[in-house]
C-alpha cells in the first residue's frame, strides 16, 4: 500500500520547560526540516512555556497564541487575529515533564528503530516516530485546525486508520485501545455508539472502566493526541485576554498575571464532555494539580468557568484506532529499557553503551556529572521511597550517608524523596569528578571513609536541582557525534561486505549535518583497499554521490563529460591498474573542486568516469571468452559482407548492463527480427592494396555515406570518442587486432607486415538513429565478423558476443550484451549471465510451439514513434542509482531477471496473452529503472492502442525509437494505422511488420573488385 500524501503543516510548535533549551530545540526543528521531515515551507517555532507549572492545557493555549501571532505577522496584520487559522494546518508538540532517563526529554530519547525509506539516516527519537504518525499516518484528511501530540508516549498507527472527517466540527480525541489492567492507572474515554464523548475518567473505578469496554473487550486510552477544528481553536484562543486564562500564556504573564495550572485533556476537554455538568466541573480538579489550598482552588474554579462559556456548545467526538497501540513513557526504568528492546522488533538488543555522564553548564563552565539509579528505583513523591534498589535506611545504613547530607533539615517528610535528594556531584575542590564518586555506594571498600569523605566535600545537587543546568545541546551534539562515527563504520562494512544496503541516506545526513569530509575519507580508504574492482567502483560512486549532495541541487545536471586534462592524472593510475596511488590523486584533485556548486558537480562527474575505468576493467575480463581460427585470407578487392536482424527485448533488459551483469547476474529474452522483411544491419570488409583505412559509415548508397580515411596511427586516435567520426569503426580494427594503436609501427608498416595491404570497412543501418532495436551493438558485431573474416580468420557467434562487450569498453560507450545476443544468435533466446567475473554470456534458445512463430509474427507489430531518444544520460543515471543500492532499484531489477524466467516459460507455452502481461510489466520495470524515459506523446500513443493490444513496451532503454505491440487480432497493421490517424498530437509515426528471424548473423564472400585508388575524396 503507497503511503498517504503527508499533511502540508503551515506551522509545527515544540513546547518546552526551559528557556536555555529553546534555541536548541529549535535547530532540532530545523535539522528535521532539512531531512525532509517536515515540509521546506513549514513554519517552525520552538516556544518556551510561560512557567513550569503551567500545564498541558496552559501551554497549548500559549503556544496557539504564539502561532496565531506569527502567522497574523506574517499575513501583515498589526493586532493577532484568528481569521488566519481559517487557512492553516498546526502542530503542537507538548514535551512535557522532565525525564530521568533522557537529557533531553521523552520527545528526544532515541528508540532502537530504523526508517529504511527515510532520504536522510539519523538516530530515530520518539519525536521523530510521533512526527511520521501525524503527518501521515492521523494528519490526512483532516481539515484546517490545530492538532495536540503529547509527546510523553510510544504510539503505533497503521497507515491509514480510517478516520472520517465528513461534517466534522469541534474537537476530535484520539484514543488507542488498552486492556483494563492498564486503564486502572491512565485516562479513558465513555462515548455513545456514534463515537461522542460523554466522560473522560483518570485512574477510574472498576465500575467506571468497565462502562468503556469497546466490543473487542479493549477500553479507549487518552493517548495524548487531539485535533481542534478552526472554530474551537478560535474559541479557545479568545481565550487568552480574558482573566484568569490570561496568565496561561506569555502575554498574561508579562503583565503581571498569577499563573494559573490547566489540563489539556481534564480541564479544556473535559468541559466538552457531554454528561459533564457544570456544577461538576467547576467543582473539580484535573489530577496534574493535585490537592492544594482553597485560593488556589478559587482561581482555578473561575478558570474553568471561563472555558465552559466558551467551549461547552462544541462537540467532542473520539476516533478509536483498533489496531494501535500506546504506551505511556512512565519513569519506571524497568518498563524503558523494555521499550527499549522493542518486543515487537524479535532479536533486538542493546549492543553497545557508552558512558559519558551528564553534559553540564554551571556558571558558564561546560562540565560533566554522573547519576546513579537502581532499576527498581521510585521517581515519585509517595510512597517509602528507595535508592539503588533498597529503602533509604539501608541506604544510610551500607553506605554512612546520612538524611541531612541529602535534604535541608525543614525540608517536609514528604519532599523527601529521590528527586529532591543531593546526591550527584558536580564539583569538587581538588579534581576532577568521574563515575567513581558515585560507584562506591554499590559496593563500598574498605578505605577508611576515603570515598564518603571525598563525596561529602563535593558540592552535590539533586536530580531536580541538575535539570536546569543540563547543557542539551551538547547533549545532542554528542549524540549525533557517536551516530557518525558508527555511520562511518557502516559505509565500510556496507562496501566491503558488498550487501545491497543503500548508503544514499547516510550521505545525506553527512552533508547535511555539515561533516562529509570523514565520509570521503573512508569511502577513499575502502576504494583504496579493495581487492575487487567492484567494491572500489562502488565507494567511487558514493563519492561522486557525496560531491553531488554537496552541490544541493545547483550546478547543472550530475550527467556530463569526465575528460577534464586537470583530471587525466589519476585516470591514468587507475588505467595501470594502481588503484591506490589513483584514489590518492584523485582525491588530491577533489580537495581543488570543493569551493562551488558547479564545481562540485563537475568532480562528482569525474568520479564517476573513474569508476567506469574500473567497470571497463572488468568486462574486459570478457576477453577471456574470444577466441578466432585462422582460414584462408580473402583475395585483394573480394568483399566479406556480414549481415543481422535487429533485436526486440522482452523481458530483463538492464540486468545485462555493467555492473548488474557480473554483481547482480543478468537474464534477458529477446528476439531476432526482420523489420518490414529485411536484415537491417550490416557490414563490409575487404583487403585493399594501399596500406590505409578506408571507413565508410551510412546507408549502402554512397552518396549518403560519411568516408574516412586513415593513413597514419594519429589518424585513429580518437577511436574511444564515441561521437567522433567512424569511432567505432575505429575501435573495431583495433580490438580485432588488425591495428596496435599503441604500437612503435607506424600504420603503413603494420598493414604491409601483416597483410599486404590495407583494409576497407563499410557499415550500415537502415533504422532510424536511437530506434532501441540494438543497432549500434549489433553493427559492432557485423563490423568485427566482417572484419576479422577479411583477414583470415573466423569467429564464433558466442565469442563475437564477448568481443563486442570488449569493443564497446574500448569504445567507451559502455552497454550490456542482450544488443548482440539478440541480433547476433537467431530465434528466441535467453542470455545469462552470473554474479561473477569474467564476465561470460551463455545463451539458450527458447523452443516454442510449433506454428507459434508464424502466430507471432501476425501479432507482433512495431510503432517508429517519430521520437529520437534524447535522454543520451539514461545509462548514467541507472548506474547511479544501482552503486547508491536505492532499494526500489535493487528489488526491480531482482524482478527483472526473475521475470525473465517467466517470459520464458510464456513462450514455451505459446501464450500470447501471458507474453502480453509480460510486456506490461516490463514496461513498467523499465520505467522504474530509468525514469523519464516514456515521453508525453508515447505515453499518449500507448493509451490510444493499449484496447487493441495484450501488452507493449518501448524497445531497449525507452525514451523515444520504437514502440512494439503484441496486437489481440492477427494482422493489425491497417486497423491500427486507422486508429492512429485519429489521434492529434502524435507526430511523424510509421508502423512496420515484423517477423521473428531464424537466421541471426549470415557472413558471406562475394567476388572480387579492383581497387587501384582510393574511392573517397
Amino acid at each position: 500500500m503507497e503511503q498517504p500524501k503527508g499533511v502540508d503543516w503551515t506551522v509545527v510548535i515544540l513546547t518546552c520547560q526551559y528557556k536555555d533549551s529553546v534555541q536548541v530545540f529549535q535547530r532540532e526543528l530545523e535539522v528535521r526540516q532539512k531531512r525532509e521531515q517536515i515540509p521546506a515551507g513549514t513554519l517552525l517555532l520552538a516556544v518556551e512555556d510561560p512557567e513550569k507549572r503551567v500545564g498541558s492545557g496552559g501551554a497549548t493555549l500559549n503556544a496557539l497564541l504564539v502561532a496565531a501571532e506569527h502567522l497574523s505577522a506574517r499575513a501583515g496584520f498589526t493586532v493577532v487575529t484568528s481569521d488566519v487559522l481559517h487557512s492553516a494546518w498546526i502542530l503542537i508538540l507538548h514535551m512535557g515533564r522532565d525525564f530521568p532517563f533522557d537529557d533531553c526529554g521523552r520527545a528526544f530519547t532515541c528508540l532502537s528503530v530504523e526508517n529504511p525509506e527515510a532520504p536522510v539516516e539519523a538516530l530515530v527519537c520518539n519525536l521523530d516516530c510521533l512526527l511520521d504518525i501525524m503527518t501521515y499516518r492521523l494528519g490526512p484528511g483532516s481539515p484546517p485546525g490545530v492538532w495536540v501530540c503529547s509527546t510523553d508516549m510510544l504510539l503505533s498507527v497503521p497507515v491509514n486508520p480510517g478516520i472520517s472527517w465528513d461534517s466534522f466540527r469541534g474537537a476530535r480525541v484520539i484514543a488507542l485501545p488498552g486492556s483494563l489492567a492498564y486503564a486502572r492507572n491512565h485516562g479513558v474515554y465513555l462515548t455513545d455508539p456514534q463515537g461522542l464523548v460523554l466522560d473522560i475518567y483518570y485512574q477510574g473505578t472498576e465500575a467506571e472502566i468497565q462502562r468503556c469496554v469497546r466490543p473487542d473487550g479493549r477500553v479507549p486510552l487518552v493517548s495524548g493526541v487531539v485535533f481542534f477544528s478552526v472554530e474551537t481553536a478560535e474559541r479557545l484562543l479568545a481565550t487568552h485576554v480574558s482573566p484568569p486564562l490570561d496568565a496561561c500564556t506569555y502575554l498574561g504573564l508579562d503583565s503581571g498575571a498569577r499563573p494559573v495550572q490547566l489540563s489539556l485533556f481534564f480541564d479544556i476537554l473535559y468541559c466538552m464532555a457531554e454528561n459533564v455538568t457544570r456544577e461538576d466541573f467547576l467543582v473539580g480538579r484535573p489530577p496534574e494539580l493535585g490537592q492544594g489550598d482553597a485560593d488556589v482552588a478559587g482561581y482555578l474554579q473561575s478558570a474553568r468557568a471561563q472555558l465552559w462559556r466558551e467551549l461547552r456548545d462544541q462537540p467532542l467526538t473520539m476516533a478509536y484506532v483498533s489496531n494501535g497501540s500506546y504506551s505511556y513513557m512512565t519513569s519506571s526504568a524497568t518498563e524503558f529499557l523494555h521499550s527499549l528492546a522493542r518486543p515487537g522488533a524479535p532479536g533486538a538488543q542493546i549492543v553497545h553503551s557508552q558512558v559519558e555522564g551528564h553534559h553540564t553548564q554551571l556558571h558558564g563552565s561546560l562540565g560533566h556529572a554522573f547519576t546513579l539509579v537502581g532499576r527498581l528505583d521510585s521517581w515519585e513523591r509517595q510512597g517509602a521511597g528507595t535508592y539503588l534498589n533498597v529503602p533509604w535506611s539501608e541506604f544510610f545504613k551500607r553506605t554512612g550517608v546520612r538524611a541531612w547530607d541529602l535534604w535541608d533539615p525543614d525540608t517536609p517528610p514528604a519532599e523527601c524523596c529521590l528527586p529532591s535528594a543531593r546526591l550527584f556531584p558536580v564539583l569538587h575542590p581538588s579534581r576532577d569528578l568521574g563515575p567513581q564518586d558515585l560507584l562506591w555506594m554499590l559496593d563500598r571498600q574498605e578505605d577508611g571513609g576515603e570515598a564518603l569523605r571525598a563525596w561529602r566535600a563535593s558540592w552535590r545537587l539533586s536530580w531536580e536541582q541538575l535539570q536546569p543546568c543540563l547543557d542539551r545541546a551538547a547533549t545532542l551534539a554528542s549524540r549525533r557525534d557517536l551516530f557518525f562515527r558508527q555511520a562511518l563504520h557502516k559505509a565500510r562494512h556496507v562496501l566491503e561486505a558488498r550487501q545491497d544496503l543503500s548508503l544514499r541516506p547516510l550521505i545525506w545526513a553527512a552533508v547535511r549535518e555539515g561533516c562529509p569530509r570523514p565520509l570521503l575519507a573512508t569511502l577513499d580508504q575502502v576504494a583504496a583497499g579493495a581487492g575487487d574492482p567492484g567494491v572500489a567502483a562502488r565507494a567511487l560512486a558514493c563519492v561522486a554521490d557525496v560531491l553531488g549532495c554537496m552541490a544541493e541541487g545547483r550546478g547543472g545536471l550530475r550527467s556530463g563529460p569526465a575528460a577534464n586534462p586537470e583530471w587525466m592524472r589519476p585516470f591514468s593510475y587507475l588505467e595501470c591498474g594502481d588503484l591506490a596511488a589513483g584514489v590518492e590523486a584523485l582525491a588530491q584533485e577533489r580537495d581543488k573542486w570543493l569551493s562551488r556548486p558547479a564545481l562540485l558537480v563537475r568532480a562528482a562527474r569525474h568520479y564517476e568516469g573513474a569508476g567506469q575505468i574500473l567497470i571497463r576493467q572488468a568486462v574486459m575480463s570478457a576477453q577471456h571468452f574470444v577466441s578466432t581460427e585462422p582460414v584462408e585470407l580473402p583475395g585483394l578487392g573480394q568483399w566479406v559482407v556480414a549481415e543481422c536482424p535487429a533485436r526486440v527485448d522482452f523481458s530483463g533488459g538492464w540486468s545485462d548492463t555493467p555492473p548488474l551483469a557480473y554483481e547482480l547476474g543478468g537474464a534477458v529474452l529477446g528476439l531476432a527480427v526482420r523489420v518490414d522483411g529485411r536484415r537491417p544491419i550490416g557490414a563490409r570488409a575487404r583487403r585493399i592494396p594501399e596500406p590505409e583505412l578506408w571507413l565508410a559509415v551510412g546507408p549502402r548508397q554512397d552518396e549518403m555515406t560519411v568516408k574516412i580515411v586513415c593513413r597514419c596511427l594519429a589518424d585513429l586516435r580518437d577511436y574511444c570518442q564515441p561521437h567522433a567520426p567512424g569511432a567505432l569503426l575505429k575501435a573495431a580494427f583495433i580490438c580485432a587486432g588488425i591495428v596496435h594503436v599503441h604500437s612503435e609501427l607506424q600504420l603503413n608498416e603494420q598493414l604491409l607486415r601483416t597483410f599486404g595491404g590495407g583494409f576497407e570497412l563499410h557499415t550500415w543501418s537502415e533504422l532510424p538513429h536511437g530506434s532501441g532495436l540494438g543497432t549500434s551493438s549489433i553493427l559492432a558485431g557485423t563490423a568485427l565478423a566482417a572484419l576479422q573474416r577479411a583477414a583470415g580468420r573466423v569467429v564464433g557467434t558466442e565469442a563475437l558476443i564477448h568481443a563486442v562487450l570488449h569493443l564497446e569498453q574500448v569504445l567507451t560507450t559502455g552497454g550490456g550484451w542482450q544488443d548482440q545476443v539478440g541480433g547476433l544468435m537467431p530465434g528466441i533466446k535467453v542470455g545469462r549471465s552470473q554474479a561473477q567475473l569474467p564476465l561470460k554470456v551463455e545463451v539458450e534458445e527458447v523452443t516454442v510451439p510449433e506454428g507459434f512463430v508464424q502466430k507471432l509474427n501476425d501479432h507482433l507489430l512495431l510503432v517508429y514513434t517519430g521520437k529520437t531518444r534524447l535522454a543520451r544520460n539514461l545509462l548514467q543515471d541507472v548506474l547511479r542509482s544501482w552503486y547508491a543500492r536505492l532499494p526500489a532499484v535493487v528489488q526491480n531489477a531482482h524482478s527483472l531477471v526473475q521475470q525473465t524466467e517467466e517470459c520464458a516459460e510464456a513462450f514455451r507455452q505459446g501464450s500470447l496473452p501471458l507474453l502480453g502481461q509480460c510486456l506490461t510489466s516490463y514496461w513498467e520495470q523499465k520505467k522504474l529503472m530509468a525514469p523519464g524515459c516514456e515521453p508525453l506523446a508515447v505515453r499518449r500513443m500507448m493509451d490510444v492502442l493499449a484496447p487493441h493490444v495484450h501488452g507493449q513496451s518501448l524497445a531497449g532503454a525507452g525514451g523515444g525509437g520504437f514502440l512494439y505491440l503484441l496486437t489481440k487480432e492477427p494482422q493489425q497493421k491497417e486497423a491500427l494505422e486507422a486508429v492512429l490517424a485519429k489521434t492529434e498530437g502524435l507526430g511523424n509515426y510509421s508502423i512496420h511488420l515484423v517477423e521473428v528471424d531464424t537466421q541471426g548473423l549470415s557472413l558471406k564472400l562475394l567476388g572480387t573488385e579492383a581497387s587501384t585508388c582510393c574511392p573517397f575524396p
